[in-house]
């Protein structure tokens, strides 16, 4: 086999490569882009447990309190919205909840004892902003996902639960229940996501408190 024969046979084997290399390569990067994208979702459902848990326990008495007037002025110290005071106009929520008889734990799985609270009440809050350690003008994949909570002395502690989080809003939903029910709300719960390349994914779930007074 001559030079030109050894040129022809290596053009023809190129040519006949390039397309299942090609669909290789896309193969691949799809595999990839769905790994990440079941990344990003596993976190985000398990930020929705923890806000959903912490909705659904805003108010919370104990038995033992339930019958005794309480102390607190305002129903808003229970369930507080803040909107648009996050990272890309994200909303914020703060949760306060007595302790029960069992075992309680914070967003960040510490069990709650009388330690961790404040006036009797344990204190959750949740919200978005700009990944820690990033200077301005870098570019990041979207921010974090902030669990604020009480310490041992009762002192606010920020944990980041998540990160690749655009924003977070949170909606109350008028409904039936409601005027059935005065004690419960309806929060609709969206999480905007990204890679900071090609994914963007947004989620949402509903919720529901049960011991709003």
């Amino acid at each position: 086999m001559n030079l030109l024969e050894c040129l022809v046979a290596l053009a023809l084997s190129m040519a006949l490569l390039n397309p299942l290399l090609k669909t290789s390569a896309d193969l691949l990067a799809k595999q990839i882009q769905h790994e990440k994208s079941q990344a990003l979702i596993s976190e985000a459902e398990r930020a929705f447990e923890l806000i959903g848990r912490a909705i659904r326990l805003a108010g919370y008495r104990n038995v033992k309190s339930s019958q005794q007037p309480t102390k607190h002025a305002s129903k808003n110290i229970y369930l507080d919205v803040q909107k648009k005071t996050g990272y890309r106009g994200s909303d914020a929520i703060v949760v306060r909840h007595e302790l029960s008889n069992g075992n309680d734990f914070d967003c960040i799985g510490n069990v709650l004892n009388q330690e961790r609270t404040k006036n009797q009440l344990a204190y959750q809050g949740f919200s978005v902003d700009r990944q820690a350690g990033n200077p301005k003008g870098v570019k990041v994949n979207g921010g974090s996902l902030i669990c604020q909570s009480l310490d041992r002395e009762g002192r606010l502690q920020n944990t980041t639960l998540m990160n690749g989080v655009n924003r977070l809003l949170i909606e109350e939903l008028k409904s039936s229940m409601q005027s059935a029910q005065p004690g419960q709300k309806l929060y609709r719960v969206e999480l905007q996501m990204t890679d900071g390349a090609s994914l963007d994914i947004r989620l949402e779930r509903t919720f529901s408190t049960r011991n709003l007074p």
